[in-house]
């Protein structure tokens, strides 16, 4: 079966002009072009851009979205993955909405009783909250120079520089992520040099001496957002390029 251009933006609430766009950049190609110039597409295609929509709504950009769908990556392994995060976010977001709701009714509790508000339990009124992870505020702690450094270099990129920095990283942990699947070791060679560019980007902002780059790696497991990064990618891709940068650190840097 296959559904128009019409009909895939009365279903998905995407536009025709933002789905020929896609098609125009290659993220979303239609299965066919009738004789009447119309687009039709699919259910790989629908499927497809429901993937595209899913990264959307996780920040990715256009390019890094279609380096993930072009890459060799299980497609169900992909959307479990964006489903956990999904269910993350929205436990989150209900704690949260939970905690702005107690709070004002113990305030309109008190202002109906002519009275100053009681907060029955202060700590909970910082439930749901995200604060910055114990690894950040460590990398902090151990390296302030670096950390300061890092923050100005990015503070002076350009939007294009940025999104040019950002395709790179994505498309390394593609490419690792790629590696990790196909059961190759964190020594191989092949890793190795995807290690090596990796260690020579973060030298763009500071020079991280042996002890220093394995934390930058153990970091990638211990902070959850970190984390969460990499194993949307792949589940398990935080530890394989925390070990692969741990061989990386120990054979190369002092």
């Amino acid at each position: 079966m296959a559904w128009s251009i019409a009909e895939v933006a009365r279903m998905s609430k995407v536009t025709s002009r933002t789905l020929r766009h896609y098609d125009e950049i290659g993220l979303l190609p239609p299965a066919w072009i009738g004789s009447n110039g119309h687009r039709y597409y699919e259910e790989a295609d629908l499927l497809r851009l429901q993937q595209i929509l899913l990264m959307r709504e996780l920040g990715l950009g256009l390019r890094e979205i279609r380096a993930v769908l072009d890459s060799r990556l299980d497609q169900a392994t992909v959307l479990r993955e964006h489903h956990r995060r999904l269910l993350a976010e929205r436990d989150r977001l209900e704690t949260l909405a939970r905690t702005v709701g107690r709070t004002i009714a113990e305030l309109e509790e008190g202002k109906d009783k002519g009275r100053m508000a009681k907060i029955n339990k202060p700590e909970n009124l910082f439930e749901g909250f995200q604060v910055p992870s114990e690894a950040e505020a460590e990398v902090r702690e151990r390296w302030p120079q670096a950390w300061e450094q890092t923050q100005q270099t990015v503070a002076a990129m350009s939007p294009e520089d940025t999104e040019r920095w950002q395709r790179e990283v994505t498309a390394q942990m593609i490419r690792m992520a790629e590696f990790m699947v196909a059961g190759t070791p964190v020594s191989d060679p092949a890793v190795q040099a995807e290690v090596d560019a990796n260690y020579r980007g973060i030298c763009r902002f500071w020079t991280p001496t042996a002890e220093a780059y394995k934390g930058v790696g153990q970091s990638y497991v211990d902070d959850p957002q970190m984390r969460a990064n990499f194993d949307k990618i792949a589940e398990g891709l935080a530890a394989y390029q925390r070990d692969a940068m741990t061989v990386y650190a120990e054979a190369r840097l002092r």
